[in-house]
């Protein structure tokens, strides 16, 4: 807010406040926030994503940048499997991560893009075809399609906007051909061979 401007505070109760926190830890954490018990008011924090989180398979990555992770992954999704740098950027910026400046959760995010998702092959990244002067661009990684799907990046997209993954039909579509192909290609391995 500009300096010297002064804004009656809006009046916001606690309902609508829990409900915004909620909303970010799913958006940004990749986290559900479920009621254990409700004598008690005790809850439990849910990885609500289709990635190992932290300590499996060797990986690095925490449940807060698995979630980020996540979100990323479904920007390329949305934006036809490929997203430029700008609007990656861009995307990050609107969630409060900036080049250059360490964020309490993920550090310095050009770091984290680079080490923990580009690195370890979640994300590719690589020079637009023809582009001159150079840009770049992002893309899934080989091993974002090995361990995730886009079936369940758009469950994660749907819960954000709180709707159903079919509310998207070209994506959805996308996804369910996605899930076709993952099967097929899981099928001859477990299917009994015919002699």
């Amino acid at each position: 807010m500009p300096r010297g401007r002064k804004s009656k505070p809006r009046a916001r109760g606690k309902r609508h406040q829990g409900r915004v926190e909620t909303e970010s830890l799913r958006v940004v954490y990749g986290l559900e926030l479920k009621e254990v018990d409700s004598s008690n008011r005790s809850y439990a924090l849910i990885n609500m994503l289709g990635l190992p989180s932290e300590g499996s398979q060797g990986t690095e990555r925490s449940e807060p940048k698995t979630g980020l992770l996540m979100n990323i992954l479904g920007v390329i999704f949305v934006k036809g499997n490929r997203a430029t740098e700008e609007e990656i950027w861009e995307f990050l910026n609107v969630l409060g991560l900036y080049a250059g400046r360490k964020h309490i959760l993920f550090g310095e995010p050009k770091k984290t893009l680079t080490e923990d998702f580009v690195q370890p092959n979640y994300l590719e990244y690589r020079q637009v075809p023809g582009s001159d002067p150079p840009r770049y661009e992002f893309l899934w990684g080989p091993r974002a399609h090995a361990e995730t799907t886009k079936m369940k990046v758009l469950e994660m997209i749907a819960k954000i906007k709180d709707t159903v993954p079919s509310a998207f039909p070209s994506l959805y579509e996308e996804a369910l051909r996605d899930e076709k192909e993952k099967a097929g290609l899981r099928a001859p391995a477990s299917a009994p061979s015919k002699a």
